[in-house]
């Protein structure tokens, strides 16, 4: 397939590489390198988010008319793929990249004069309420109950492994308002207040240490019904809809620069016979990591492509999300084997943290990016939701 981009495409490639050698400062670069994870901590990401409002492109996917930049795909995979590259700071994608485009589709023009250039500013921050301790892939099974009393719905129960929820003053929420029917029937998409009287938030800390994840609590939590998104009970075509923005591509930068940073791990670790680089095992599995991922992402250009020209790109999203899923974890579990004795749950790798790492230089976040990128064959629909969907789709089962 032909993967070249046009002169006008190229130019604007220039300009971003130009904005971002401007726009980022060590310290910013620096936050993201020793990221544990996914999501980058609230303080450096909100400052990132603020210079790019400021400069216009906070929003790459967003049409104009909302305060978006109004790019085309192509421009839009260019900035992923640069940003990332750069190593600018990864910004958190529930407002941004699923809040905002569900309002956009599906809000009351109300919701979307309120909610949307607060997004945009950064002034609301907001978290995902979905999984419950017993609802996680099934999601339809939730049980957050939400009787209404006049012009409120009252909310009673909870949600788990809501990111960023200590520090986000918004969150959208199903919730289960009527349990007559089917278990997708009776659901409803809510906006709320995370001041709200009666919610509480538990921190659930990772094995390696990162504190991101929280169980979020409430107890006679008033919402008013003004902040139903579409309506009462059908607020399962709502999630759907949603979900479309959370399992989006191009993730291949990422993976990319992860790969990047293994070979120059290893290659600073030394064996009996040179560096374990040169290790032709050791090698060898690098190297099919490499061809995967450039296949995959061949497979995201297709997808792009198909995209630009108006067609659906079917089950290969969920073809993509198991293959970066798996991809991704394959590359922590190399940089995890690069650092060998030096891995302790204790090394310094906080942004801004002067304390020496044991061991290989950039190894200190090897074992918490392995715990954090555990999730990633979970989150946003399971490896298994995604095999059945492309039995289903693909092979007729």
């Amino acid at each position: 397939m032909n993967v070249s981009f046009s002169p006008e495409h190229q130019a604007f490639r220039d300009e971003v590489r130009r904005f971002l050698d401007r726009a980022l400062d060590s310290e910013l670069r620096e936050a993201q390198a020793r990221c544990p994870g996914i999501f980058l901590d609230y303080d450096f990401n909100i400052r990132w988010h603020r210079i790019l409002h400021k400069q216009g492109w906070v929003a790459p996917a967003w049409p104009r008319q909302y305060g978006g930049t109004g790019w085309d795909l192509t421009q839009r995979y260019l900035w992923t793929r640069e940003t990332t590259l750069a190593g600018a700071p990864s910004l958190a994608p529930m407002g941004l990249g699923m809040c905002g485009p569900m309002l956009i589709g599906c809000g009351s023009q109300g919701q979307k004069d309120y909610y949307l250039p607060r997004i945009l500013s950064g002034e609301d921050y907001w978290c995902q309420g979905y999984s419950e301790p017993a609802s996680g892939s099934d999601l339809a099974s939730l049980k957050l109950q939400a009787r209404q009393e006049g012009e409120h719905l009252v909310l009673n129960g909870s949600k788990i492994w809501t990111t960023h929820a200590h520090v986000a003053n918004r969150m959208f929420c199903l919730v289960r308002s009527d349990d007559t029917g089917k278990p997708q029937q009776g659901i409803t998409f809510l906006l709320l207040d995370m001041a709200s009287p009666g919610i509480s938030v538990e921190p659930i800390v990772f094995a390696s240490g990162t504190h991101e994840v929280n169980q979020v609590f409430f107890d006679d939590v008033r919402v008013p019904v003004t902040n139903v998104v579409g309506e009462l009970n059908q607020g399962w075509q709502v999630a759907k809809y949603l979900l479309e923005f959370e399992r989006g591509g191009g993730g291949t930068a990422a993976q990319q620069s992860a790969l990047d940073r293994v070979r120059k791990l290893a290659a600073g670790v030394t064996t009996d016979s040179g560096t374990l680089l040169e290790d032709p095992d050791y090698k060898s599995r690098l190297d099919r990591t490499e061809i995967e991922l450039q296949a995959v992402q061949y497979t995201e250009l297709r997808i792009m492509a198909a995209l630009s020209k108006g067609q659906n790109p079917g089950p290969e999203s969920s073809i993509m999300k198991n293959l970066g899923a798996n991809l991704s974890q394959r590359i922590t579990e190399l940089a995890l084997e690069a650092v060998g004795d030096y891995i302790t749950p204790d090394q310094p790798w906080q942004p801004g943290n002067n304390a020496q790492p044991l061991g290989p230089a950039g190894g200190s976040t090897a074992l918490p990016r392995y715990f954090n990128l555990r999730a990633s064959s979970i989150a946003g629909g399971s490896n298994e939701v995604q095999k059945n969907i492309v039995a289903k789709l693909v092979l007729g089962l």
